[in-house]
Order: C-alpha cells, then sequence, then structure tokens
C-alpha cells in the first residue's frame, strides 16, 4: 500500500509527489461528546477518510498526500465540554488559511478540505474563498456529516438512530474505527428541558406558531449527554460502511477532478 499520511514520509517524496501534481488533503474535525458510545476525536475518523480517499485516488490515476487532521473545532455548541477544545473561528479560519498558504507558498494548487465536524464548515469555506481571492486558488471541501446525513435515509439509516450521538457518525466510526466504539453503552436520547418556555427543535433553534426561530445554546440543553437522535442503538458497522465507502468514492473522484482541472 502506498503510504499517503505526510507525516509518515520524508521530505523528499513528499516534494516530489507534490511536484508531480499530487493532490493535498487536508482533513479536519473536532473533540467533543458524541455520548456515551463514541469517541470524542471525530477528527480521527475525518483522517481516515481522507486516507482512504488518498488510497481509492491512486486506482484513478491521481495521487494525493494527507496532512494532519486539524482535531479542534470552531466554538459553538460543544464550548465547555470535559476533554473538549475549541477555536474561535476567527483563529480556526486562520490555521485553515494558514494550511492552505503553506501548500500553495511550495507551488501545490491542487488542495481539498476533507471536513468532520458542523462548526467547521463556516470557517472551512472562509478559508477556501480566502485563498481564491488571493491566489486564485480553487479549494473544494467536502462536509462530510452534511453529506452522510443524506446518504444515510437514502441507504436506509432509521430515522430514530438519526442525530447527534447517533448516525451517521456513530455507523460510519463503527465501520473505521471499531477500536474506539462502545455501542453497548448506546442509550436513549433523554428529555430536554423547555428553552425560553419552548422546547428545542434542533441544535440551536426553537419552534413557535410554526417558525424557527435560532437561539444560542450549549450541547446539554439540546442533546442531553451527547445525545440528540432519538435513539442510537440501530447504528452498526455494515451502515456505517455503505456511507462511508460512498464519501471516499466521491473524495477520489474529487481528487481525479483536480488532476486534471487545477490550473
Amino acid at each position: 500500500m502506498t503510504r499517503s499520511r505526510i507525516a509518515e514520509l520524508t521530505a523528499p517524496e513528499v516534494a516530489d509527489r507534490l511536484a508531480a501534481g499530487a493532490v493535498a488533503l487536508l482533513p479536519m474535525g473536532s473533540i467533543e461528546t458524541h455520548g456515551p458510545a463514541l469517541p470524542m476525536g471525530d477528527y480521527l475518523v475525518a483522517e481516515e477518510i481522507a486516507a482512504r480517499i488518498a488510497q481509492s485516488a491512486l486506482g484513478l490515476g491521481a495521487d494525493a498526500l494527507v496532512a494532519p487532521a486539524i482535531p479542534f473545532g470552531g466554538e459553538d455548541f460543544f464550548a465547555g465540554v470535559a476533554g473538549g477544545i475549541t477555536l474561535s473561528v476567527p483563529t480556526l479560519t486562520a490555521v485553515i488559511e494558514e494550511m492552505a498558504e503553506a501548500f500553495i507558498r511550495i507551488g501545490t494548487r491542487r488542495i481539498m478540505i476533507v471536513n468532520g465536524h458542523a462548526g467547521t464548515i463556516a470557517p472551512a469555506e472562509a478559508a477556501a474563498r480566502a485563498m481564491r481571492h488571493r491566489h486564485g486558488v480553487i479549494i473544494p471541501a467536502l462536509h462530510l456529516w452534511r453529506e452522510a446525513g443524506k446518504l444515510h435515509a437514502e441507504l436506509g439509516g432509521s430515522q430514530a438512530a438519526f442525530g447527534h450521538g447517533g448516525d451517521p457518525v456513530a455507523s460510519v466510526t463503527m465501520y473505521l474505527r471499531p477500536d474506539l466504539c462502545r455501542p453497548d453503552a448506546a442509550r436513549e436520547k433523554r428529555a430536554t428541558g423547555p428553552y425560553l418556555g419552548l422546547p428545542p427543535t434542533g441544535f440551536g433553534a426553537i419552534r413557535t406558531h410554526g417558525v424557527d426561530f435560532a437561539v444560542p445554546m450549549w450541547v446539554e440543553e439540546v442533546a442531553p449527554g451527547g445525545v440528540a437522535a432519538p435513539d442510537p442503538r440501530s447504528a452498526n458497522a455494515a451502515h456505517g460502511g455503505a456511507i462511508a465507502e460512498r464519501l471516499i468514492a466521491a473524495g477520489a473522484a474529487m481528487c481525479q477532478q483536480l488532476r486534471d482541472n487545477a490550473p
């Protein structure tokens, strides 16, 4: 198997492959609560998907190298979780920009973000816009859980298992990193109390008269113990594999597009 993680390669190997047109993959995620059954470091899943994208891309004739993952998400609902570490949105945006700049500086213009945290979507897209304005470089971003959420129902996933602390993260993590999962500890969502006298309808929202209002929330107010899915116990590795392989195939295809079309 061809190594793809930059940290595991020598500097001359990395330089030669980038000079030959390898795509630089920038994985990122977070350290947060996903409930009692799943590891806090979802960045590990993003990093693993990026590595598998790189291997799959080789079969399409496209080389790719995986940068070390950014493990910290942008400050959002999960600020204050024990063991969790978040960065302010301006800081995280600057980190992503500077990672991209490190590759652009040496002439690499084939770059793709592999993002495994909702709180990083806005910083990642802001950084990509900055690189387009500054250097004319187009950096696609694969937002893993946003796309996996669409695939969950398409591939027969349970609606009850869908949500934070459940699918699609749970099944994909069970598939890619079963060593870190404790499915026997999965539990149903606990009841949430009122927020301004109203029940939360999702992360950062309450509803009255059929209209949602955005409000700042902390995770315990909408997902007690890190669980927002009604019942995540049906999450399973087979379902996660179906989702993950679709994401990996799409990522590899985008590497091929970058190989053929990036200036």
